[in-house]
Parts: C-alpha cells; structure tokens; sequence
C-alpha cells in the first residue's frame, strides 16, 4: 500500500501528462484564445465571449461570486451568472484573477469599498441603469453572529422576504417587539435592499445568491486544473449547457407549447384553485377588481393596469397570480398578455442561441506573436503533502475561518449582495 503522499504527487504528475504543465499552461494561453477568436470572428478577447448575449433574453439580474483554484498556483475564479424564464441558471462572464478585492464584483461582500467601485463606474453601476441588493442569507447570518438569537434570525428572514408592506410591517413589528435594539441594528439597512416589498420589482424575488453558489458547485471540477485547462474545460461544459438547453426549449416549441414549464406548471395549479375566488368588479374602465377566497374571506385588490395584486406575487414573478388568473377567468380576458415575456420559450431559446465552435487541433492554429503570459512565483503553493482545503468565510471573503466566527465587525453589515438591472 502506497502512501497518500505518493498518491497524490502521482495525481498531479497525471494531470500534467494529460493537460499540460502548470507553468506552460500559463504560455498557451494567449495562443487558446487567439485560436478562439479566429474560429469565432465575434468573441472578443478582453477576456469576453459570445455568452453575454444571453444576458439580453434572461431575467435582468446578476449574481457574482468568486470560488479559489487548487492547483499549483493560487488564484481565484470569478463566475457572474443570470436566469432564464425556466429557473435555469445562465453563466453570463467569467474571469481568473490572482487576488480577490472588496467591489470587484456585483454581488460581493456588503462593504463600503463595493460602494466606492461603484460609484468609479461614472453611472454604469447606479440607478436607473441597475440596482445593488443584498442577500438576506448573509444579513440574517450577520444577525445571528452579532445577537445569538436563532429564532429571531429567521424572523429577520421572513421581513426581508415579506412581499407586501402589510406583511413587512407585521413581521417588523415583531421583531421591535422583542427589542429595539434588534430593529435597530436592521434599520442601519435601506429597506430597498434586503426586503422584498420595497425592492420595486427589480430583484425579480431572488433573496439570496444561491444561483452563482450553484454554478461555482457544478465547476469544483475543474478548479484544480492547469489554467489553459480549466478555460478549455469551461468551454466545453457550457457548450453541453447551451446545446442541451437550447433543444429542450426548441422541443417543447415543437410541441406547441408557449410558456415555460415553470410558468405552466404555476397556472396549472392555479387554474384548480380558481373555483374558489369571487371576483367583483369596481372599475372597468381602469381595470381595478377586488377578489375574495372562499371560504376564509381574505380580500385582495386587483389592478390589471399596473400589473399589482395586493398578494404581491404578481408584480414580483411577472406571472399572473391566482387571483389575476380567476379575474381573467371571470371577466374572459386573455392571461397570457400579463406573463412577462422573459417566461416565452422562443425568448429562453434566444438565450441559448450561441453556438460554440470547435477549435480544431493546436497545430492548425495561427503562429501567436504576441507577449506571453507566465504565473506569478509569488502565488505558487509550498506544502507538504496533500493540500488541506481552506476554510472561507461566505461573509468576508476571508480564509482560515467559517462565517459562524468570523472577526469582521458587525458594524459594518457585512453580507452577499445581488445587483440588479431595470426591465
């Protein structure tokens, strides 16, 4: 039986063999991606590709988050992700830098350098063109460190998710209630940017950055490759994402279908439903109608105009919910026209239109003369024996520590944040 030592030194040996060596990964890869370029004429490599046109036809909302590589130099691989009409996660940009800074990012700690980056953006960052919130996760974790109350850290989740002012100022309430210094500590938050019912729209009801978190999961794989590598391994895993994405969308098209398959299954359910909504009409002519459910008696009032139900779900998942869908049950109007045209499959399959192309064997690529990249000696990795895999902190980014200790102040409302773009 052989050591682990041995085991693992004859790992990276084999990963060399088969992809190349850690520090001529680095040469090559100005020549991958000039051979990119030639085979597609509209990748631009500043380092960008193809994919952000998908960003057009997704959900307007970006997540960023960054995930360290294990290999034999440090660094960091940065991944901004979108969503389409179906729920799926779309992997807009990519980038590998050696060393992560506070703003570098959309969605990033919640710290006064993020705010200072986007303020350097001379506006491509602010209102009206996009918006900054923040992930309740990493506010309640924040919560949770500074005050040790668990049940009190849920309730703060449940203010943050409150769709409707009604439900936000019970919750509050709540929460003053069992002290003010509690209330306090979250007042230091615009409500804007953690609480659903004063975000107007723009989060489209993602509370949390979960999505980048999911994406970073699906390429843990890769992150122990030599860089050239894991850019090559990239790209072809979102080429079997666009692919498979694009001919699911393209057959259910083919079927007849119109929606999503998130969507449909959302009215299906409310179509059952529907039977027990009474719906009365107060103002025709601006589309106003009050509905109640039979039989607990809850009124809601209706406002096809402005696309607003007093439920609040309408206006957050630009879907009709189950009192607009039994309004237009009821006074024979079209539901389809207030599905937001994000949820059409012929817009998801928009999303994944670009079609990658193959690169062809190195020795029919151009003669690079251009400089030549190498890695940092600085960022080279010296242990001994197997790597141990750091500890990092989902709230300051920091190593060596889980988010439960982490010594970062309070004060300063750390917590992940999620940017988003006006419809």
């Amino acid at each position: 039986m052989i050591s682990y030592r041995k085991a693992w030194l004859a790992k990276q040996k084999s990963i060399e063999k088969v992809f190349g060596g850690w520090k001529s990964s680095y040469e090559v890869l100005y020549t991958w991606f000039e051979a990119m370029c030639q085979k597609e004429p509209s990748a631009a490599v500043e380092f960008e590709s193809i994919i952000p046109y998908a960003f057009k036809h997704s959900k307007p909302i970006v997540q960023v988050d960054s995930t360290n590589l294990c290999g034999k130099y440090k660094g960091t691989l940065l991944v901004a992700v979108s969503q389409d009409g179906n729920q799926n996660i779309v992997p807009i940009a990519f980038a590998i830098v050696e060393v992560t800074r506070d703003g570098v990012g959309l969605i990033s700690n919640q710290h006064d350098s993020i705010k200072s980056a986007i303020a350097r953006s001379n506006g491509a960052w602010e209102p009206p063109r996009a918006f900054h919130m923040f992930c309740i996760r990493h506010i309640a974790s924040n919560f949770l460190r500074r005050f040790k109350v668990p049940s009190l850290q849920k309730l703060v989740v449940k203010i943050g998710s409150s769709k409707t002012m009604r439900e936000y100022n019970m919750r509050y309430q709540k929460l003053h209630e069992q002290g003010e210094i509690y209330t306090e500590w979250l007042d230091k938050i615009p409500r804007s940017q953690y609480a659903l019912a004063f975000d107007e729209g723009y989060r489209w009801g993602c509370m949390t950055t979960n999505l980048v978190e999911c994406i970073n999961s699906v390429l843990k794989g890769v992150r122990n490759l030599p860089v050239t590598a894991l850019v090559k391994e990239t790209f072809n895993r979102l080429n079997e994402l666009f692919t498979r994405k694009r001919a699911e969308a393209e057959a259910q098209m083919n079927v007849g279908h119109v929606f999503s398959e998130f969507v449909i299954t959302k009215l299906q359910a409310y179509q059952r439903a529907a039977g027990n909504i009474q719906v009365n009409c107060l103002d025709m002519q601006n589309e106003i109608f009050e509905v109640r459910e039979i039989p607990i008696g809850v009124e809601y009032r209706v406002n096809l105009r402005q696309c607003r139900c007093d439920c609040g779900d309408f206006q957050v998942d630009r879907i009709p919910c189950l009192h607009v869908f039994a309004t237009c049950a009821n006074q024979h109007l079209d539901w389809q026209v207030y599905v937001n045209e994000v949820y059409r499959l012929d817009e998801i399959r928009k999303v994944y239109r670009a079609r990658f192309r193959p690169l062809g064997d190195p020795t029919t690529w151009p003669v690079y003369q251009g400089p030549r990249m190498i890695p940092n000696p600085t960022f080279k990795r010296v242990c001994i024996g197997h790597p141990k895999k750091p500890r990092r902190c989902r709230i300051c980014g920091g190593n060596g520590h889980r988010c439960s200790r982490c010594p970062q102040d309070v004060g300063s409302s750390r917590g992940g944040s999620v940017a988003s773009a006006p419809y």
